[in-house]
């Protein structure tokens, strides 16, 4: 492979240290060869003749401020699927809705927070479930804040347009209720209603802020295969930082992979393998 199609270690470790500054991503030497595929494609895009030349762009350059988004955009892992973890979606219907709705504080609108929501499948799967209920309790409202770091992924949550291929884990139901289908089947796509996209908000944002710009009683926060990229310390932090924005007896489900990071210290309690809950309910 030409020299010009790879990294130098400096500039590599320069890129790794800088998206772990930033976005808490650890880009172990592993990654080296993921990291310069992704980083090709913008280097394509600004027409330049090789991926140092890009790392001096942003290092040597002066460019780097105006740059960072997109960088961020092409490291960040954003492996999402609808109804992923189903057993969350389980518990989301059988548990944890009925029991936040039996309380006093506010029994007719739930607040849902996706803070990894990539291109939105967990925020939409979060929709359908919730819409569904909606339709046996009267009276009954919710709405989704769906947040990632990525700008490029939140284009796409936003339009809510996705292949069928992605679209078959939605159960026929479901998809029947909730998709519209391309009238041109070669296109082999589907759109999110717009009733539900109506429920859904995107938004950008960091988990490595100080401050979240979101509710602090909210009743429901998915937070899940993210934390699996960040250091143990950041890991307790971000989950300190979700902590406070649920409200006395709220949820935090992380993914099956996620059992860890000092929930107790965050006045949390696991309820099941990686469902824990604010204390106060």
């Amino acid at each position: 492979m030409p020299a010009s199609e790879r990294l130098d270690e400096t500039h590599f470790r320069s890129i790794a240290d800088l998206i772990e500054r930033q976005v808490g991503i650890q880009l172990p030497p592993v990654k080296r060869t993921m990291v310069e595929g992704r980083l090709r494609k913008r280097v394509r895009a600004l027409d330049l003749d090789g991926l140092d030349t890009y790392a001096r762009l942003l290092f040597e350059e002066g460019h780097l401020k105006q740059e960072l988004t997109h960088l961020i955009d092409c490291v960040t892992t954003n492996k999402t699927d609808f109804f992923r973890e189903a057993e969350h979606f389980t518990f989301l219907r059988e548990a944890a809705v009925p029991r936040l709705l039996a309380r006093a504080r506010r029994p007719t609108h739930l607040k849902v927070w996706s803070a990894a929501a990539s291109i939105g499948a967990e925020a939409y799967t979060i929709a359908m479930v919730l819409d569904d209920i909606a339709r046996e309790i009267q009276g009954f409202a919710y709405s989704i804040l769906g947040t990632d770091v990525s700008t490029e992924v939140l284009k796409v949550a936003a339009r809510g347009i996705y292949g069928l291929d992605m679209l078959a884990a939605v159960p026929p139901p479901f998809r029947r209720r909730y998709v519209m289908e391309a009238r041109d089947a070669q296109r082999r796509e589907g759109r999110i209603v717009p009733e539900l996209r109506r429920r859904v908000r995107f938004r950008h944002m960091n988990l490595m802020d100080t401050r979240y710009p979101v509710d602090q009683d909210v009743d429901i926060i998915f937070c899940r295969n993210v934390l699996i990229y960040f250091d143990k310390p950041t890991q307790r932090m971000v989950v300190e930082h979700l902590a406070r924005h649920l409200q006395p007896g709220g949820y935090l489900i992380l993914g099956h992979s996620e059992t860890m990071a000092g929930v107790g210290a965050a006045g949390l309690t696991q309820i099941s393998s990686s469902i824990f809950q604010r204390a106060g309910a």
